[in-house]
């Protein structure tokens, strides 16, 4: 990236992560992704103010394991980033923004097979229960996103694992669910939403 993008990106994306809750102890604001906040001298992340964008962050370092999704707002303890889901982690070890996230013009499809193979449905809104807005089942086992971000999560009601979805990554084309994260042990996506900018 030359020093012009590096200068433009800076008002796209703004983090700063403190590694003690509340806001509290050593603190250090970033425009980019960190793939480790231990070579920054951190022990954890433990709260965060996103100022600019949308980020992804995840419970290890090299953006592995679990994935929590970052939008404009103070987030002064773990619970908070972790929200409903079922399998809390008390720190963040990585991060990156996502650049694609585009709320007004966003559109996915999920398929009912791997490989983007049987029914097919596409989806340009929020839905808090994809079997309530007619997908018959519990499980997404692969999806093309077609434009934009979104995020998918295990539980109806935007809770458990969160799963980010973009079409800059991959090309947008998830065949099967271990492609959905390191962290994904299954196929079970009940609830998905776009990405707020």
């Amino acid at each position: 990236m030359n020093p012009q993008q590096q200068l433009e990106q800076r008002g796209k994306f703004r983090i700063t992560v403190f590694e003690e809750e509340y806001f509290q102890g050593k603190s250090c604001e970033f425009t980019f992704e960190c793939q480790n906040i231990l070579d920054r001298d951190f022990r954890k992340i433990r709260s965060i103010k996103v100022e600019n964008g949308p980020w992804v962050g995840y419970e290890y370092p090299e953006f592995q394991g679990q994935q929590f999704i970052l939008e404009k707002g103070d987030y002064p303890c773990y619970q908070t980033w972790s929200g409903n889901s079922s399998y809390r982690t008390e720190h963040m070890l990585s991060f990156r923004p996502i650049k694609c996230a585009n709320h007004s013009d966003s559109k996915i499809t999920l398929y009912e097979c791997e490989d983007f193979m049987g029914r097919k449905f596409e989806m340009c809104d929020d839905y808090p229960s994809l079997q309530a807005m007619g997908w018959c089942s519990k499980e997404v086992p692969s999806i093309k996103v077609n434009s934009g971000s979104w995020v998918g999560y295990q539980f109806p009601g935007y809770r458990g694992y969160q799963y980010i979805f973009e079409r800059e990554r991959r090309q947008g084309e998830y065949r099967c669910y271990n492609e959905y994260g390191t962290q994904a042990h299954t196929n079970q996506i009940q609830s998905m939403r776009r990405i707020q900018q």
